[in-house]
């Protein structure tokens, strides 16, 4: 068995991030071989209450240091970090990094070369720079919520942290074109990423910014989700031509209308979508998903069912790819690439307690066991 891919092994990176982007971006580093030390608060990363099962999965592979950052013995710490490390994270509103001695300026002091990458809101300048926010209003202001993902359906709110997740990524991929840069200049960078931004970029590429753009546009009636008649939820992913004359044939005994000239071309499709979708909502509740399932399966139909993720761990697909991996009773799912017919991605170790690894760290950053008894006494850091 090939070993897995980790081509950021030996890169270092230091996250004092919290909640999702962050750790979501230094995640996808971790699983490509980054060792990352997450530094929380005293306390401990306040995503650990609010969100527990998705702060336990961005954050394996991952050591933990717990540092009061508003304590003078702190500041050394810090120093050392940045010195050592390829990577800086930072999540906080614009200026708090400059109070708390963890701002671009700060470290590159001790750290030339270190690529820097600020994860806000709405970014670091401009006149939303201050604005409270989370995913929610990030992804409104961004248009994400303007139009349907259903054809017959008001727009919703996704159950994924659009802007978070997708900030994250972009972050992960603007960090490693820096360390890319980098390579080639021996110079470090500061990178400003916007979640706001992230999700209109999305929606950009997805709507287009042309006021008139037809809010339909972007969905299908026949690539949907409908209710089956045991009230399980299926997916058809029908779009080409093929496939449709494929689910006609399949439909013909039951639903002979369907192979009516009103529904001959997508763009007839279309012009009656309500009429269609309305139609194939009653046509999907004559059988159950077991029965659609093999009918779409057996005549080439994109099909699937609406599974929770516990339940696409199961798949036959994902096991034969390997992309989950446990450690101890928790599973977690892998970076997503397969590179040179390996597995992309290495589960390395769980998710860290607060502090667990502060003395880990410290020794290994120079400090020996009186500094550190004497950090601890002081509530500087915590073991």
């Amino acid at each position: 068995m090939a070993e897995p891919w980790q081509p950021l092994a030996g890169v270092r990176v230091v996250d004092f991030s919290m909640f999702v982007p962050g750790p979501f971006c230094s995640a996808i580093l971790a699983d490509l071989g980054a060792e990352v030390i997450k530094v929380e608060s005293l306390k401990g990363d306040p995503g650990r209450g609010y969100v527990p099962v998705q702060f336990r999965m961005e954050n394996r592979n991952k050591r933990s240091i717990a540092l009061n950052l508003k304590h003078e013995k702190s500041d050394a710490i810090v120093e050392k970090l940045a010195r050592h490390s390829d990577i800086a994270i930072e999540g906080f509103r614009p200026g708090v990094a400059k109070r708390l001695g963890i701002d671009f300026d700060s470290l590159r002091k001790a750290n030339s070369k270190l690529i820097y990458c600020s994860i806000s809101g709405y970014g670091q300048t401009g006149p939303w720079h201050e604005r409270p926010g989370h995913d929610v209003n990030y992804v409104a202001a961004a248009g994400a919520l303007a139009f349907p993902g259903q054809w017959l359906k008001a727009p919703s709110r996704s159950s994924l942290a659009i802007a978070d997740m997708s900030g994250g990524s972009f972050a992960a991929v603007a960090v490693l074109a820096a360390l890319h840069e980098r390579n080639r200049t021996g110079r470090g960078t500061q990178l400003d990423l916007s979640l706001f931004e992230a999700a209109f970029f999305w929606a950009a590429m997805r709507h287009s910014l042309d006021p008139a753009v037809d809010p339909k546009a972007h969905i299908f009636p026949v690539n949907d989700i409908f209710e089956t008649r045991d009230g399980k939820r299926l997916t058809l992913g029908i779009l080409e031509e093929h496939f449709w004359e494929n689910f006609v044939k399949v439909a013909l005994v039951v639903a002979p209308d369907l192979a009516s000239d009103s529904f001959s071309s997508d763009a007839k499709r279309r012009r009656n979508g309500d009429a269609l979708s309305a139609r194939l909502s009653e046509l999907m509740k004559q059988k159950t998903a077991d029965q659609w399932l093999k009918l779409c399966n057996d005549n080439d139909i994109p099909v699937d069912l609406c599974l929770t993720p516990a339940q696409a761990a199961e798949l036959e697909q994902i096991v034969a790819r390997k992309d989950v991996a446990a450690f101890g009773n928790e599973k977690f799912a892998l970076f997503p690439v397969h590179a040179n017919g390996a597995r992309g991605g290495q589960l390395r170790r769980g998710v860290p307690k607060t502090g667990e690894h502060t003395r880990e760290v410290l020794v290994e950053l120079g400090f020996d066991d009186g500094e550190i008894a004497e950090m601890i006494r002081a509530k500087a850091v915590a073991t």
